[in-house]
């Protein structure tokens, strides 16, 4: 298979012949359709992540696309359906599993982390019958890749973790794929959403996605100027792009009693927090890692009735020979971008 890989953290990402996965007998093998550019796969090139440690390495943890072959215990797919994956690939049988919360597995592993990932022709998912999610026959690959790891990943930080109500005040700080997706489900859960990048591109983007009030994060104290107009603070604050000084301003934005959801990876080091204002407006701190695959019925339904559209995020689809590229330089385009590993080089 055609896949794009790195020999070195931080070295050069290029496309190569490499073996063909085979499915494990608890899982599948996937064609891979579609697969989403996130900055979690810029962490892992850079060498951020622990779960990475043999080199060669693919990148790549969300997707969609056709399943290709199955091992001998799965049970509930054949080959020919047309699937999307959470990133977080659970084993459906650890205490987590157990009580629903797949997406903490004890035993989890992650394309793109812990195996090779999506940047290719073919992709290997454990325990196919926990982990594979169906997409309607009327969703392109393109939108149904961008929910296994951005739009779940969101949509669980809005409306489980975050429990953003109607009329309340969020904040987003940093208007990337999983941003732009806050923004877009905050708005349709009825909150009057706060968009903070230091991109003026991406805050148009948020204001399409339902952002109605903005702030430019390269201009003076964003945690005063959301305060300011929210009147006192966000209910909810999420950061979404993962820095030392997005998360800190996610929470200085905090109305008393409100709410931080972390949701972007933030990189080795100490990351300072302001823990005299969470102790003396008694904020609560909150860490979201995507989605179940049995918790995507819900948004797939408002995605299906009209009330989400994920497929209004996506700004560029590329194939296998620009990606590389693209991951060196991720930030640089607005919106998310969209890999299609089987077109022509």
């Amino acid at each position: 298979m055609r896949a794009v890989a790195f020999d070195i953290f931080g070295g050069e990402l290029d496309v190569r012949e490499l073996p063909d996965p085979s499915p494990a007998p608890h899982g599948a093998v996937i064609r891979v359709e579609a697969t989403g550019l996130c900055r979690s796969d810029w962490h892992g090139w850079q060498g951020h992540d622990p779960d990475i440690k043999v080199l060669p390495h693919v990148p790549g943890h969300e997707l969609a696309g056709v399943v290709e072959a199955v091992g001998s215990d799965v049970r509930g797919w054949l080959p020919g359906a047309r699937v999307t994956v959470p990133f977080v690939c659970a084993c459906g049988s650890c205490p987590s599993c157990v009580t629903g919360d797949q997406q903490v597995c004890e035993r989890q592993t992650q394309p793109g982390f812990t195996h090779w990932g999506s940047f290719a022709e073919y992709v290997a998912i454990d325990h196919a019958d926990v982990n594979l999610i169906a997409i309607p026959e009327d969703m392109d690959y393109a939108t149904a890749a961008g929910l296994g790891c951005r739009f779940a990943t969101a949509f669980r930080a809005v409306a489980q973790v975050g429990e953003v109500r109607p009329g309340e005040w969020v904040a987003v700080h940093g208007c990337g794929g999983v941003g732009l997706s806050a923004v877009m489900i905050a708005t349709a859960a009825g909150a009057r959403v706060v968009a903070v990048d230091i991109s003026t591109d991406a805050l148009h983007l948020a204001e399409r996605a339902g952002a109605t009030h903005f702030v430019n994060g390269s201009a003076g104290d964003v945690a005063a100027q959301v305060r300011e107009l929210t009147r006192g603070g966000a209910h909810v604050s999420i950061d979404a792009l993962g820095s030392p000084q997005t998360c800190a301003a996610s929470v200085e934005s905090l109305r008393r009693k409100g709410r931080h959801v972390q949701v972007g990876l933030l990189p080795g080091g100490p990351t300072p927090v302001p823990m005299a204002r969470v102790i003396g407006h008694e904020l609560r701190l909150l860490g979201s890692h995507g989605m179940a695959a049995h918790a995507y019925p819900p948004m797939l339904e408002m995605i299906r009735a009209g009330i989400l559209h994920p497929d209004q995020l996506v700004t560029r689809t590329i194939g296998l020979a620009d990606a590389g590229k693209a991951l060196a330089s991720i930030g640089s385009v607005p919106g998310v971008t969209m890999i299609t590993p089987r077109a022509p080089l």
